[in-house]
């Protein structure tokens, strides 16, 4: 605890002037000494310390000053927006709270921080999360973290020129396919959706970047196909299909992956979302934006800022449109990783944990705004 710089500026060692020998001086020292001694004990009004109104009021208050980090991601996604935004709103309804958004590099950093202590809470793509709390899937191990809610659904796409002559999934065997930012773990659930069409990403020439660079990639040739997605419709698609003939190639194995991972979810895309898109899209959302803390974090503080962000999500959406997501149907959906328990006690108290302790997931395009980023 850093030295209280008042204290600190006291000269505690001058020597202490002599009294001279007189008779009668030790005793009037004596009795001097146990008058101040029961006036310190007083607090020096005749009130005992500890028992006044103002020291008890200030005592609780700094008891009660709590100081709180959430990990988000980079600027310029929804991760970056939301994450600040469910800081200030736990800041703004919890009295004594502080709460801090970092700016992170995304799921994988804030999982490994929040396991290390470094963070109280953090967003994290939940196809992600999934494998960090197996361990599977370039996990070097198991991480305990615990889902607080969850939020906005990441529906995507791969796209490809017509003039490719690309027209599945299997068919990008041997392409330069763009999957998304270095680093950001879109191969965790890019893997299995190849996979699941006969295919693995080491067949792929992986090509890694942002979604409205990706796009320029398709125009100019240098890839043959991108995995693009968020909220529908999705501005770099839209960009896309606007100067480009595009294929959008169909997910022909949608309901093994549905059925193999609580992750993956059905989202059928409405025809003419996009130029060329002249039928419904049996689209596939790919995770979901939720927030996480450790298993070990402690039950009183994630049921406080749960109560805090479900109760004041009005606040939350009037920032971001994610914050349609914090809703009865869509924040206990269990996307394969355990709700903390603070978390869980604030849903059934309100009525809306299943009772069948499995979150059954709504529609998806009923429920939320998609997220704009996976992370």
């Amino acid at each position: 605890m850093p030295t209280n710089p008042w204290f600190s500026s006291l000269d505690q060692t001058r020597t202490p002037r002599r009294t001279p020998d007189r008779p009668g001086t030790a005793v009037r020292l004596g009795a001097l000494l146990a008058v101040l001694l029961a006036l310190s004990a007083c607090g020096g009004s005749g009130t005992p310390t500890g028992g006044g109104e103002d020291t008890e009021k200030s005592s609780s208050s700094s008891a009660e000053r709590r100081f709180l980090s959430l990990g988000s991601a980079p600027a310029g996604g929804a991760f970056f927006v939301v994450g600040g935004t469910l800081a200030d709103v736990a800041s703004a309804h919890v009295d004594g709270w502080s709460v801090t958004s970092e700016a992170t590099k995304g799921s994988r950093e804030n999982i490994r921080r929040l396991s290390q202590g470094e963070l109280d809470f953090g967003l994290a793509n939940s196809a992600i999360t999934y494998f960090a709390v197996r361990g599977e899937r370039g996990w070097d191990r198991a991480y305990d973290v615990r889902s607080v809610m969850t939020l906005a659904p990441n529906v995507t796409l791969f796209v490809t020129r017509r003039s490719s002559g690309i027209e599945s999934l299997a068919d990008l065997a041997g392409k330069r396919v763009v999957i998304g930012p270095a680093g950001a773990g879109f191969e965790m659930f890019v893997g299995p959706i190849l996979e699941a069409h006969g295919i693995s990403l080491d067949q792929l020439t992986v090509l890694n970047n942002t979604q409205n660079a990706s796009v320029d990639m398709l125009a100019d040739g240098s890839a043959d196909a991108a995995f693009l997605g968020g909220a529908v419709p999705t501005p770099s698609i839209l960009q896309a299909a606007t100067s480009m003939d595009l294929v959008y190639l169909p997910y022909d194995a949608r309901q093994d992956l549905i059925s193999a991972y609580p992750f993956y979810r059905a989202f059928n895309i409405p025809a003419d979302t996009y130029k060329g898109l002249d039928g419904d899209f049996a689209g596939l959302v790919t995770g979901a934006m939720h927030l996480i803390t450790s298993a070990s974090a402690d039950e009183d503080m994630v049921y406080a800022f749960t109560k805090a962000i479900y109760e004041n999500r009005d606040d939350v959406t009037t920032r971001h449109p994610a914050g349609r997501a914090i809703n009865p149907k869509n924040v206990v959906i269990d996307r394969g990783t355990p709700f903390h328990p603070g978390a869980e006690k604030f849903y059934r108290e309100i009525g809306i944990w299943p009772k069948d302790d499995a979150a059954d997931a709504p529609a998806e395009s009923d429920a939320t705004e998609p997220s704009t980023d996976a992370h």
